[in-house]
Parts: structure tokens; sequence; C-alpha cells
């Protein structure tokens, strides 16, 4: 059990990146609330710790494609919200289209569609 564990979170390590991207290609977010999204779209599989997806959300800015800013609204504590660049969103079409590639040729070999 404690491999299977293993194998899912490096699974999900990888597509991490690519998911965030995805979420702040539709609009800008913030970190709680790409978490929320990721879990909801994914129906509970995918769950990324909060500490874990700032981590992620740092690096991603600091390479340039995404750019967070503060925001405070009335009554509400400070967030802040991300912002896809356009750096990243070459990044996220490269991610793309290493993912369909990678899941052909998955496919091709496991013939998922067939089990």
């Amino acid at each position: 059990m404690e491999k299977q564990v293993s194998k899912d979170r490096e699974k999900k390590k990888a597509a991490a990146e690519m998911l965030v991207l995805a979420l702040l290609e539709e609009r800008d977010r913030h970190g709680y609330e790409i978490g929320k999204l990721i879990e909801q779209r994914s129906g509970g599989v995918l769950k990324y710790h909060v500490a874990s997806l700032y981590t992620l959300l740092y690096r991603i800015e600091k390479k340039g494609q995404i750019r967070g800013r503060w925001l405070e609204k009335a009554g509400e504590r400070r967030r802040r919200f991300y912002k896809l660049t356009d750096e990243g969103r070459s990044a996220l079409a490269a991610e793309r289209q290493g993912w369909r590639e990678f899941i052909q040729a998955v496919d091709q070999v496991a013939q998922l569609g067939h089990a």
C-alpha cells in the first residue's frame, strides 16, 4: 500500500504545474481556490496540501510563468491572486502537448481503453 501511495504522489507532483497553469488560463485565482478546484474537478482524486501548493506557486512565479499580486477586500483577509503570463501560456501549451504524447504512448502500450 505504501508503494502505491508513493507512486500516486509522484504522478500528482508531475501533473501539478500543468494543472495550476490550466486553471490560471481561465482567470486569476488565489492559491486556496486553485487547490479546491483541482480537488473538485478531479472528483477528489487529486488533493494538494496547502503548503506544497504555495511552494509550487512561488516556484512557478519565480520562473516568470505566473505573476502574483496581493488584494484586500473589505471584511476579508488579504489574498495573493495569480495571473498567467505569456511565458506561462507557452509553458502550458508545451506541457499539454507533452502530456498528450505521454498518455497516447502509455495507451498504445497498455491499451487502457481495452481494460
